[in-house]
């Protein structure tokens, strides 16, 4: 019988949207040995482009998305460190705290392809089952056959052909809600109205 599991779903979610909730649904309804998807998100010690607005915003958010939905979780564990913690770090720390579960760890082709350049990519892949999304043109077999690590630990990646992968640009949904454009079909009505009362992303 195989082991229960939980998927690990990290990002910024600035913001979390509608598409973010269907995807960790649609994970739990096709692969039926995950028991729980847990929302990870960035702390804003992590160096990115896109401004992320404080981490309390972005984990309140998140738990207002995930309320009422028994199998979604969300973790602040990257927020309270006192550092950035690098994947293989985070996923240890909750392989401790969820001994009894298989952990496994959501990721698009997109990331993928430069999984060789993360902190000790062997680590993740020798501990850890990878569910990857194809994103746009990207066919799994073919960037396996040519990435030689990926190859040689190709039993970690499970194909999730069936689920579609997040295609929506949080970056134009920032754009919508800065120009004051209808964004309600985009959000859970509990998340858009916390964004309107602290006038996130707005000018």
């Amino acid at each position: 019988m195989q082991k229960k599991g939980i998927a690990i779903f990290g990002g910024s979610f600035n913001p979390p949207l509608n598409s973010h909730l269907e995807l960790a649904k649609q994970i739990i309804i096709n692969l039926d040995y995950i028991e729980k998807v847990i929302f990870v998100p960035v702390s804003t010690k992590y160096n990115r482009k896109n401004n992320l607005v404080d981490d309390n915003h972005r984990y309140n958010m998140l738990e207002l998305m995930c309320n009422g939905e028994e199998k979604l979780e969300v973790s602040d564990i990257e927020l309270t460190y006192g550092r950035q913690l690098y994947t293989i770090e985070t996923l240890g720390i909750l392989k401790n705290k969820y001994p009894e579960y298989d952990i496994y760890f959501i990721m698009g082709t997109d990331n993928l392809k430069d999984l060789h350049t993360w902190m000790k990519p062997e680590q993740i892949l020798n501990n850890y089952k990878i569910i990857v999304l194809e994103r746009g043109e990207d066919k799994l077999e073919k960037i396996v056959e040519n990435d030689k690590l990926l190859k040689d630990n190709k039993k970690s990646l499970i194909s999730a052909k069936k689920i579609k992968p997040i295609e929506l640009s949080s970056t134009m949904i920032r754009e919508k809600i800065k120009m004051r454009e209808n964004v309600e079909r985009f959000f859970k009505k509990e998340v858009l109205e916390y964004i309107n009362k602290n006038r996130l992303y707005m000018l």
